[in-house]
């Protein structure tokens, strides 16, 4: 709702616009966790009350794109439309029906997850990264913002097709990609910057989240079943998605609350401590460990994760109810 209109120095999201989006996507997520609990009715409005905030919101992101002049609205275009599919998705996903559910399940990762992740990391890690590093070249190649998001929904239509044998054909490119862009974009040099580095470190993620995803589609295909289990998954969302997130969202607090951009060592710290959350997950798939050993890493990874969330909040949630600092 903030950045969305600055790539394209378009007008601001209206207020009605955002507030009413909001409050029908907080007031969805809530119900639905009631629902979970208590009925299945609940379960059904939250999805009906969480499907119109996201159309709210899309039609406000759209309003700002139409209205637009920019001429490279190439972020904006993958970002609505990702989005836009996002709800087709969720509706799908509404109506119950099996086949439309397991699309909605793959394509949350896949077709909404990384393509968003992945074209506001291509518009942004490079950008910060500019205003801090010396001497640095903005490296934002075209090629790889069409390949990624493409590339990511031929996986996810040969995942639906159960043909994850064969994935390994986009996800090597996409592994690749990722690694040139990690290191393109000068990882190395934004360590001794934490509020940077936490983005770079997420986004290196990617690289080895696809890597392993193409190891296990490999192995499939030469007939050595479940390798990895799950490792490749957690390791795009947790170490990706989430740590990104994380870094993204702590930069977002700071900054539009009127703070300095600078991640103090308590948050830098949680950052780093969250890192091993998705060690210890991808370690729990591997292959040949004793039952009660890979229980103890899901106990493990559970707990630091909320102990990273619980401090984080603790420390930032303050911020939204405070006065804009000058």
């Amino acid at each position: 709702m903030t950045t969305f209109p600055r790539w394209m120095n378009g007008e601001e999201v209206a207020r009605k616009a955002y507030l009413a989006a909001f409050l029908l996507l907080a007031s969805g997520s809530m119900l639905f966790y009631l629902g979970l609990i208590f009925s299945l009715v609940i379960l059904k409005i939250a999805y009906l009350v969480f499907l119109a905030g996201w159309g709210l919101g899309l039609f406000g992101l759209l309003r700002v794109y139409l209205r637009a002049k920019h001429p490279d609205k190439r972020h904006a275009t993958i970002t609505w439309a990702v989005l836009g599919l996002g709800w087709l998705l969720l509706l799908g996903f509404v109506s119950q029906q099996a086949i439309f559910i397991t699309i909605a399940k793959v394509g949350g990762i896949w077709l909404i997850l990384l393509p968003v992740f992945f074209a506001v990391s291509h518009r942004m890690i490079p950008f910060f990264s500019a205003n801090v590093i010396p001497n640095y070249k903005i490296v934002r190649p075209n090629w790889v913002l069409a390949l990624v998001p493409s590339f990511a929904l031929i996986h996810g239509v040969l995942e639906l097709l159960e043909w994850q044998a064969w994935t390994w054909l986009v996800d090597f490119p996409m592994a690749a990609s990722a690694l040139y862009l990690t290191l393109a974009w000068r990882l190395r040099d934004s360590l001794s910057v934490p509020i940077l580095a936490m983005l770079h470190i997420g986004f290196a993620w990617l690289a080895l989240a696809l890597g392993l995803y193409a190891i296990q589609s490999l192995a499939l295909f030469f007939n050595y079943p479940l390798l990895l289990a799950k490792a490749p998954l957690h390791a795009l969302s947790i170490g990706y998605f989430t740590s990104v997130l994380m870094a993204m969202a702590t930069r977002v607090t700071l900054g539009h609350s009127g703070r300095v951009l600078k991640a103090d060592q308590l948050t830098w710290a949680v950052f780093l401590a969250f890192q091993s959350v998705s060690v210890l997950r991808i370690v729990s798939e591997l292959p040949g460990l004793d039952f009660l050993v890979r229980a103890h890493f899901y106990l493990g990874a559970a707990l630091i994760w909320l102990l990273c969330f619980g401090v984080w909040t603790c420390k930032y949630m303050p911020i939204y109810w405070q006065d804009r600092s000058n």
